[in-house]
């Protein structure tokens, strides 16, 4: 196995830091590393928000969820799915381009969901952890105002970093599911109860999956965030959907 497929194998999640700066000069190649992801025909749809301020990092710990370890990550950046730039720029030209749609928003957050995970590969590299922080795509109208963000521009992916303390680096990663259920030839297979419960079978051990299965649902997709996710996200899209018609 080489270093970069191990490195991928051991990165986990990291919400503990030391108290340590990142050196300018590794965050400059982290930021530089997200920028030579791949992107669709070259537009690097994106736009990384550097968060140095630390009050600005204090409000985002609160408006995404109540996570003080944001505000104490020495690193915060905020990929943003940027559809604005180019209509500026088509604009600028004399051009007469349409309003950008659902489907331009929909390539733009794949360009920066891949710049972002270059960004954690490259900490990964350097010993640096990290953690997604999806609430960044909840409280929309608090967001906007905290990041300025106008209108064609989402923020897709927050991610924050820092030197993982010894517990985290001993900390064990979550396991994965069989690639067998992850992985289909060719179509898409719908997986009956039997398989579910195969997929699944190493998240509950200790309980039945119903059990197990429930708790999660209540925790996670039934939650109040999920629902305040789902509010913000209909938010966002709304610009693009009214925009195009």
């Amino acid at each position: 196995m080489n270093e970069i497929i191990e490195s991928l194998y051991n990165r986990k999640s990291v919400r503990v830091y030391e108290e340590k700066a990142i050196p300018n000069e590794m965050k400059n190649v982290i930021l530089e590393a997200a920028m030579q992801a791949p992107t669709a025909g070259c537009q690097q749809l994106y736009t990384i928000l550097d968060i140095t301020d630390q009050n600005l990092k204090e409000a985002l710990a609160e408006s995404c969820d109540h996570q003080p370890f944001i505000a104490k990550a020495p690193m915060v950046l905020v990929f943003c799915a940027d559809c604005k730039k180019w209509y500026d720029a088509y604009l600028e030209a004399g051009c007469k381009p349409r309003k950008p749609g659902v489907e331009d928003l929909m390539l733009a957050v794949t360009d920066t969901a891949i710049a972002a995970q270059n960004a954690v590969v490259a900490a990964e590299s350097f010993g640096i952890g990290s953690c997604y922080i999806g609430d960044i795509m909840e409280n929309c109208e608090e967001q906007r105002k905290l990041l300025q963000l106008p209108e064609y521009v989402f923020p897709a992916v927050m991610i924050v970093f820092g030197w993982p303390t010894k517990q985290q680096m001993e900390r064990k990663k979550p396991e994965r599911c069989e690639q067998k259920h992850i992985v289909h030839e060719n179509t898409y297979r719908n997986m009956d109860g039997d398989e579910l419960r195969e997929m699944f079978a190493y998240k509950c051990k200790n309980s039945t999956y119903e059990e197990w299965c429930s708790a999660f649902c209540n925790r996670k997709y039934n939650s109040d965030f999920s629902k305040e996710m789902s509010k913000s996200v209909t938010e966002y899209l709304g610009q693009f959907r009214r925009d195009a018609i």
